[in-house]
C-alpha cells in the first residue's frame, strides 16, 4: 500500500504520525462510493432545479476517476452506488469501475428521496436504474442505496419493492438522530428482513444511549481524521464487525462550481474541508483494510463467515 508519506499534505497528518495504529487488521471494511455529482445533493434541491441539470457542469466522470486511481494504488476495491443518471451519460464511466474490479451497485435513477415517492414510482425508479446499470455494465447489480438514506419507519414497503426487483441487499438506513434522515432505533448492524432482503445499516459507534455517525460523508470532513479513525477502529474491536464507510465523489472536487444563494448550513456541510478530503481517504486506506459489501456482506472470505449468520438473529 501506499506509505502515509505520499499522503495529502493537507491530511492531519500532525497527530497522525505519533497516533498509534493499534487497529484490528482482520476485519475488512466496506469502502462505498455514492456516485453523483455536486448540483444533485438533497440539499441543493431548493437551489437547483432537477431541470438545470444537463446544462451544468459535470465533473463526476473527472472525480471519479481520481477515485478509481487512487483505489488503484492502494490495491482496493470497493462498491460505487451510480445513478442511473450518471450511468446514462457516462457508459464508459461505469464499465471502468467494473473493469477495475469493483462491485456497481444501484442509487436509484434520479436521486430522488425515496420518502418523497409513492410506491409506484419508486419502483419504476430502481427497476430503470437496475436495468441502465447492468445493461451497461454487463454484470448483476445485487445493492441499493437510498438517496440521503431515505428509507424509513414511514416507507418501508421499499423494501419490499427492492426484494421484488432482484436486490440482494440495501444500505439505506443510517440509525442516527438527523435533519434529513435517520433511524436512530433501527438495529446498527446487518440483520435480514422478513423478506429475505438483508440490510446493512451506515456504521455508528454506541456510546451511552445514543448512536455517533462514524463512518464518512460531512462527518469525516468537519471531525479530525484521528477521532474517526479511532470510532472505525471501535467498531471493528468492540463490536467486531465491518465498518461501512461512504463518501462521494464532489468531496473530493476543491474546483467545483460553488452554488449561489444557499444557506449559511447547507454552504458549510458541503464545502467544509474539501481541501483536506483526499489526503483524508489517503490516509484512511492506509490505516483500514477495505473491500466491497458484496464479498464482505454476501460471501464473507474465510474468518468472517459469521456476518451472514448473525444477520438472521437480529
Amino acid at each position: 500500500m501506499t506509505a502515509r508519506a505520499n499522503a495529502d499534505t493537507n491530511a492531519d497528518t500532525d497527530t497522525d504520525a505519533v497516533a498509534s495504529r493499534s487497529h484490528d487488521q482482520t476485519i475488512t471494511n466496506a469502502l462505498t462510493i455514492d456516485v453523483e455529482d455536486y448540483f444533485q445533493v438533497s440539499a441543493m434541491a431548493p437551489y437547483i432545479a432537477r431541470s438545470e441539470w444537463d446544462s451544468r457542469e459535470c465533473r463526476v466522470e473527472r472525480n471519479v476517476d481520481r477515485i478509481l486511481d487512487m483505489l488503484a494504488r492502494h490495491q482496493t476495491h470497493a462498491t460505487f452506488f451510480t445513478l442511473g443518471w450518471v450511468a446514462e451519460r457516462y457508459p464508459s464511466l461505469v464499465r471502468r469501475i467494473v473493469a477495475g474490479g469493483h462491485e456497481l451497485a444501484s442509487h436509484g435513477h434520479g436521486h430522488e428521496r425515496a420518502s418523497d415517492l409513492s410506491r409506484q414510482a419508486f419502483m419504476a425508479d430502481i427497476v430503470r436504474a437496475k436495468k441502465t446499470l447492468e445493461d451497461i455494465a454487463g454484470a448483476p447489480v445485487l445493492g441499493y442505496r437510498a438517496p440521503s438514506f431515505s428509507i424509513n419507519a414511514d416507507n418501508f414497503w421499499a423494501f419490499d419493492c427492492l426484494a421484488e426487483t432482484g436486490h440482494r441487499y440495501s444500505s439505506s438506513i443510517y440509525p442516527i438522530r438527523h435533519d434529513h434522515y435517520g433511524m436512530p432505533d433501527a438495529p446498527r448492524f446487518m440483520h435480514r428482513l422478513s423478506n429475505g432482503l438483508i440490510e446493512i445499516p451506515i456504521t455508528t459507534l454506541r456510546l451511552g444511549q445514543r448512536n455517533l455517525p462514524s463512518s464518512g460523508g460531512g462527518y469525516f470532513r468537519l471531525l479530525p481524521y484521528s477521532l474517526s479513525r479511532w470510532m472505525i477502529g471501535k467498531v471493528n474491536a468492540d463490536d467486531r464487525e465491518s465498518a461501512i464507510f461512504y463518501f462521494h465523489p464532489w468531496e473530493i472536487d476543491t474546483g467545483q462550481p460553488r452554488v449561489a444563494g444557499i444557506n449559511l448550513k447547507t454552504r458549510f456541510r458541503h464545502y467544509v474541508n474539501i481541501p483536506r478530503m483526499a489526503g483524508r481517504l489517503e490516509a484512511l486506506l492506509d490505516d483500514f483494510s477495505w473491500g466491497r459489501m458484496d464479498e464482505i456482506f454476501l460471501a464473507p472470505p474465510p474468518g468472517q463467515g459469521g456476518a451472514l449468520a448473525r444477520a438472521g438473529q437480529r
